[in-house]
């Protein structure tokens, strides 16, 4: 029998579980509510239904190991959970939970990293990277700004786990408080909430994202909003480069979507710092939707696709 590859995204209104077969084809795809409202062991007991579904619906023995990808991180053996949206999984034990309520070995990944890792495979960077030690940095840029490293078909996840996570880094001459205890991150700068404040604080008018966007070709305040966001891009982004180089960016979230970010202007704000004062690295906008993150759960259970 072909190998499966079974993954599940965890998100805050939807599970989505897909069986992959060993060409990265989804053989069975299948989506439950989370109702994360009924809390921590109302969802354990969703996810262990979602298996149950998918292993009587494919046909298939239940897998040995399975990929889960969720929100926030998971620390330690135990896959301790913190600073997730989904507020009842926090401080929770997920892996090991999981782990006794499936049966079964349980890998988890934050979904920004299963993103990365389904767009670079699957989707946007997968011809580059069907050439071996090609690395990509993916991007999630929307209510916050996270990312995350592939390098050679595998996550690069660092001593501490924080690999790729550059809505961290400071921003010069900036001092927005983040949630994180400090000043200035990126996240604070670029993300979506952060454009519509400062929008505000232009203007004295409040606008969601789509509509700044929306009016930047007429409306002074949004045009400045937009500017401010390719010029920070570009300095953020270029320490990024500066440190890892890689061979491809892949920009998701809703701020990913923005044109401006692909234009030679974004380009040359990129370029205007990195230290060889160029950049011919490939912007790639996503390619898979809101698939991404469940084939990278699925990824996460498997060998690189180049080694299938």
């Amino acid at each position: 029998m072909s190998a499966r590859y079974w993954g599940i995204d965890l998100g805050g209104t939807k599970i989505e579980g897909v069986i992959l077969d060993e060409t990265a084809r989804p053989l069975l795809r299948h989506r439950i509510a989370t109702g994360q409202e009924h809390g921590y062991a109302h969802i354990l007991m969703q996810i262990r239904g979602l298996v149950e579904t998918m292993t009587e619906k494919s046909g298939l023995d239940r897998p040995q190991m399975i990929g889960i990808g969720t929100p926030g991180r998971a620390d330690g053996s135990d896959g301790v959970i913190s600073n997730s949206n989904t507020l009842c999984l926090n401080g929770m034990l997920l892996k090991r939970d999981l782990q006794e309520v499936l049966g079964m070995e349980v890998l988890i990944e934050n979904d920004d990293n299963c993103f990365v890792l389904a767009e670079s495979m699957l989707g946007a960077g997968r011809d580059k990277m069907a050439q071996s030690g090609t690395t990509a940095f993916g991007i999630i840029m929307g209510t916050g700004v996270g990312g995350g490293i592939v390098c050679s078909g595998r996550l690069l996840r660092g001593f501490h786990g924080i690999a790729g996570e550059w809505g961290h880094n400071p921003v010069p001459g900036e001092g927005t408080a983040c949630y994180c205890g400090r000043r200035g991150c990126v996240e604070t700068v670029i993300s979506g909430p952060a454009l519509e404040r400062h929008y505000t604080a232009l203007s004295g008018r409040k606008a969601s994202l789509q509509e700044i966007v929306s009016a930047s070709g007429r409306d002074e305040a949004a045009r400045k909003t937009i500017d401010r966001l390719v010029l920070n891009f570009g300095v953020a982004l270029g320490a990024v480069i500066n440190m890892l180089d890689p061979d491809l960016v892949i920009i998701g979230g809703g701020v990913g979507n923005i044109r401006q970010l692909y234009t030679p202007e974004a380009r040359r704000a990129i370029a205007a710092n990195v230290f060889n004062h160029s950049f011919v690295i490939p912007l790639l906008p996503p390619l898979l939707g809101d698939s991404a993150g469940v084939f990278g759960a699925a990824l996460l259970a498997g060998p690189p696709l180049h080694e299938r």
